[in-house]
């Protein structure tokens, strides 16, 4: 099993070469969710804020479907939750 700063490196670069975003902050937010039914898989929660010109006149779910895909499997093996705040600059 990997660590969250490895997975917080995985998911920038991935978004950073699906998405080119102008804004990207992403925050490991497990320790939130310590004892919390999900932290037992050992996958852990994150928090992402995006801009990326691709998300203009997107709709939020179009958004947030884009940001699904560009992290593909992760989304299964290494994220359990996502939080996502995602814009167009």
């Amino acid at each position: 099993m990997i660590d969250n700063q490895t997975r917080l490196i995985e998911i920038e670069q991935r978004l950073r070469a699906a998405l080119a975003p102008t804004v990207l902050e992403l925050i490991d937010e497990s320790h939130l969710h310590a004892g919390h039914a999900g932290a037992l898989t050992g996958k852990g929660h994150f928090a992402v804020r995006i801009e990326s010109e691709q998300f203009r006149g997107q709709p939020p779910l179009a958004r947030h479907r884009l940001v699904y895909a560009a992290l593909a499997e992760l989304m299964e093996t290494d994220i359990h939750a996502l939080k996502i705040d995602a814009q167009a600059p």
